[in-house]
């Protein structure tokens, strides 16, 4: 494509253009120049395998950034951990009306917590000023005089825009500078926003279209937006987001959804501890607003100053609840009311809550809770469904949405995206993208070797006419029923277990004994014991140990789980698989034949391989690793983050083992990763020596592909400095020199692909097939990624996962590492389709999620309570308390199914 002319401006959004810093279509590739440093390994080339399609992308291009400076500013403010949407006022009221004449031919950017930004710089007779800034709300006490607030700006540097024009041109190294310029114009796209509607990081969230959903919350979709630098251009990531709000209005009908009661007489201090407790926690930091009773009565609004927050919920009713004055008088809190506002409560019974710094304690009917409040604690699991469903949209429809969004964020119309100079292209990205082609994948064959093998179409197969690679054997088993006989009679059972040794035969799999011993236990009661007992008897009867225990589980029998999750893999070193009764009553062949895919692995067989060459190549033998660790709820607090890595231990990368350690809260980077390393290695080298019959100059990996998640760009460098040294000393340890391939993988993003044709559109979804992958336009400037949609969507709109190649000693080109983790898609264990991220990723995070089954059901405190805790052990407690597999599981896939 031709560059183009210069645009309309009236076509645009946004100021005069200073200079253009979008382009003509993706060049060829060329190496940046030899000064230029980055972070990872610097791209090699552009993939080029696969068929060409067009798409759009939720980007809009930067037509221009200002030529000139842009000057950064430290605010420091005596209010410490203030609101941000506070700070924002504080700043705003020192701009119309406390300096108004410093402020007069500028508008600064502040991000709400310390950096302001300005496009020219400020007169404030040196390089710092304090001022004192009293916000113009009416006080609540009109005895008490307006608080001040101290304010300093303090001069931090100049930024100067060229050093984006040379970034984006491949001329310039991401050094601090360039970090900090680019979060300048991100708080200039979003301070208009952020002025009108609840923000929550780069996204804000309209009231159009909100949905109450019960347990006191709203949701309301947004959306969101950040600059960031592409191959040539500056561009913008627009997309649709949610946000989870506390329910606006009463208090009391918020305290009322959330315990899920009806009438207000009901909300007494009777309720039991448990609820109110967790009530409690839940209404914590809330704002609200107060009125009288008698404001209350007549419907008219209440004191409109300065919100108060929640501290607490009282233990008692306003009726019962007592208090000092200041003359030694004792009164109730609904005796207070009365007298001060000449009406009694009209529900005195309720209980109160405590509000700002002095506690001052408010009846529940008395506050009003502000609209467009971020819940920032962990949602029920319950109500995790409707959120998704709320979330949910087909391509088209998001697309729409986003096009419709540009409207809103009229970057054209905002007052400090003129004065910075930015204009914005509305016309939505395009691109080339490819479709790879995908793996063939190998099975076990039924008497027909053409049978074995499977070519996927559009990321699903099927595996009617085939039997699993290596598939294992059960010689006994038991099956232990948890569900009651009204509802899973004998005659049922009899059905499910024949109904799951036909389909476990149906696969490959060897049944040698298809009479299963079968016991009925009650939840209640000793599980563990009554698991033991059941075993004994197989054992009694079949003379041999069972090898699987085959358990069905009541509805909402969540807890029965985790308590035959700890026995089976922590206790006692056998393999258990759970049934929900209402599915696997009456459930076909394929339901069944999903079940042995989990079955098999937990006892050690392999479903399908890839023939991929670099995993299969024997004079290269090649381990792969992934990594990931998973942190405490949002609001919980005294809890440790797990860390796990897995590993490849066969030829082809398709059975793994998995190691687990228990860190400091909230710590990416994984502490123990040396350790973990040398066992899985040293797992490796075994299990080639003594399963696979390797030669011993064989068993070691030559070859080390490791598949990091969870790590923003921001901490490459910190996986580069901290975690590859303990893998490389881990190799040393073990004296062995395989070279090595570290990528990030992340799906935390908000690029998403559209189809330009409907044509190249699964026609059920309407997304872009498995196997799309981009590496031009939206690129890192100099730094090798790219974006692989590995998975064919179902509901909604495919999220493509994002690569970052950090270090490559094995000279990889594009292609072969796009395919290569196109190939490990395929090989998830419990699934005929491929998964959005390479599978030893999948299986780390899975790794993660099952953390709670290693903590001794019988003495663990609750993990999950409206994502809010109490406790606060130390992490030596949390380390002590950590029981790791039993050394009969340590070989098997037993993490391959996610805990409930």
């Amino acid at each position: 494509m031709p560059p183009r002319q210069p645009r309309d401006q009236s076509r645009s959004t946004g100021g005069p253009p200073q200079r253009r810093v979008g382009g003509p279509a993706q060049p060829a590739h060329r190496a940046p120049l030899s000064h230029i440093t980055t972070v990872g390994v610097r791209r090699p080339g552009y993939g080029s395998s696969g068929r060409q399609v067009p798409i759009n992308v939720n980007f809009f291009t930067v037509d221009s950034i200002p030529d000139g400076s842009i000057y950064h500013y430290d605010v420091i403010s005596a209010g410490k951990n203030m609101p941000i949407a506070m700070n924002m006022r504080i700043i705003e009221a020192l701009q119309d009306h406390v300096a108004p004449s410093i402020f007069a031919d500028t508008r600064v950017v502040f991000d709400g917590r310390k950096n302001l930004f300005a496009p020219s710089k400020l007169e404030l007779g040196g390089d710092s000023r304090e001022f004192d800034v009293t916000l113009s709300a009416a006080p609540t006490n009109p005895d008490k005089p307006p608080r001040i607030y101290k304010v300093r700006l303090a001069y931090a540097a100049k930024i100067s825009t060229e050093i984006l024009h040379r970034f984006i041109a491949e001329q310039q190294s991401q050094d601090n500078a360039v970090s900090t310029a680019l979060m300048a114009l991100n708080v200039v796209l979003r301070m208009e926003p952020s002025q009108r509607f609840p923000t929550k990081g780069r996204s804000f969230f309209t009231p159009e279209g909100a949905r109450l959903i019960g347990a006191g919350l709203e949701l309301r979709r947004g959306y969101f937006q950040s600059i960031r630098p592409a191959i040539g251009r500056m561009l913008i990531n627009v997309d649709i987001s949610t946000g989870v709000m506390y329910q606006p209005g009463p208090l009391i009908d918020l305290c009322m959804s959330f315990l899920g009661i009806t009438g207000r007489n009901m909300l007494r201090a009777a309720i039991p501890d448990r609820k109110r407790l967790a009530l409690g926690r839940f209404i914590a930091g809330v704002r609200v607003q107060t009125r009288t009773a008698a404001q209350v009565q007549t419907g008219t609004r209440g004191d409109q100053g300065t919100p108060r927050v929640i501290r607490k919920l009282s233990t008692q009713g306003a009726n019962q609840l007592s208090f000092v004055l200041r003359g030694g008088q004792t009164k109730t809190v609904a005796q207070y009311f009365q007298e001060t506002s000449g009406r009694p409560l009209q529900f005195p019974g309720l209980l109160c809550v405590e509000v700002g710094q002095g506690g001052a304690l408010i009846p529940l009917e008395l506050c009003t809770v502000l609209s467009g409040q971020l819940v920032k604690k962990e949602i029920p699991d319950d109500k995790k469904t409707q959120l998704v469903q709320f979330a949910t949209m087909r391509p088209k429809e998001r697309l729409d949405s986003i096009r419709k969004g540009l409207q809103v964020l009229a970057y054209g119309q905002s007052e400090y995206v003129r004065k910075f100079g930015l204009t914005v292209d509305p016309t939505l990205l395009t691109t080339q993208a490819r479709v790879l082609d995908a793996p063939t994948l190998q099975y076990g064959s039924m008497g027909n070797p053409r049978a074995a093998t499977v070519n996927p179409r559009n990321g699903s197969w099927n595996m009617a006419d085939k039997r699993l690679f290596r598939p294992a054997t059960i010689q006994a088993w038991v099956f232990i029923i948890f569900e009651s006989f009204e509802r899973f009679e004998d005659q049922v059972a009899q059905g499910v277990a024949r109904d799951f040794v036909k389909g476990i035969r149906s696969t490959g799999m060897t049944v040698v004994d298809p009479n299963p011993v079968v016991r009925r236990v009650n939840g209640q009661g000793n599980i563990p014991r009554e698991l033991q007992a059941a075993g004994d008897q197989c054992f009694a009867e079949k003379e041999v140990p069972p090898t699987l225990f085959v358990v069905v589980l009541p509805e909402g029998g969540n807890d029965i789980y985790i308590i035959v999750k700890h026995w089976g893999d922590v206790t006692k070193g056998v393999a258990t698989q759970c049934l929900k009764a209402p599915k696997c009553t009456g459930a076909n062949m394929q339901f069944w034949a999903n079940v042995a895919l989990k079955v098999n692995v937990k006892l050690d067989g392999i479903n399908v391989i890839t023939e991929h060459g670099l995993l299969s190549d024997p004079q290269k033998p090649t381990i792969v690793m992934g990594a990931d660790v998973m942190h405490p709820s949002p609001g919980t607090t005294g809890r440790p983050s797990f860390a796990a890595v897995v590993s490849s231990v066969d030829s082809y990368a398709a059975k793994y083992v998995a190691d687990q350690r228990v860190q400091a809260s909230r710590q990416e980077l994984i502490t123990d990763l040396k350790e973990m390393s040398v066992y899985l290695l040293g797992k490796y080298m075994l299990y080639r020596e003594s399963i696979e019959k390797v030669q011993p100059s064989l068993r070691a990996p030559k070859r080390l592909i490791f598949y990091r998640d969870g790590v923003s760009e921001g901490q490459f460098q910190q996986v580069l400095d901290q975690e590859l040294p303990l893998i490389k000393a881990a190799c040393e340890e073990l004296n062995i020199n395989p070279t090595i391939t570290l990528f990030v993988v992340g799906k935390r993003h908000h690029v998403r692909l559209f189809p330009m044709n409907e044509k190249d559109a699964d026609p059920k979804s309407g997304n872009l097939p498995a196997g799309t992958v981009v590496d031009r336009d939206i690129g890192h400037p100099t730094e090798f990624d790219f974006f692989l949609q590995s998975h064919a969507g179902i509901l909604g709109t495919s999220r493509p996962a994002h690569y970052s190649v950090l270090y490559d000693e094995n000279d990889l080109t594009a292609d072969t590492i796009q395919a290569l983790s196109f190939a490990l898609c395929h090989v998830y264990a419990r699934s005929t389709r491929s998964v959005s991220i390479p599978a030893p990723v999948y299986y780390a995070d899975t790794v993660c999620a099952r953390a709670k089954i290693h903590f001794d059901p019988s003495s663990r405190q609750e993990w999950s309570d409206s994502g809010a805790t109490d406790v606060s052990e130390s992490l030596e407690t949390f380390k002590q308390k950590y029981l790791p597999p039993h050394p009969k599981q340590r070989l098997r896939m037993y993490f391959a199914v996610r805990v409930f």
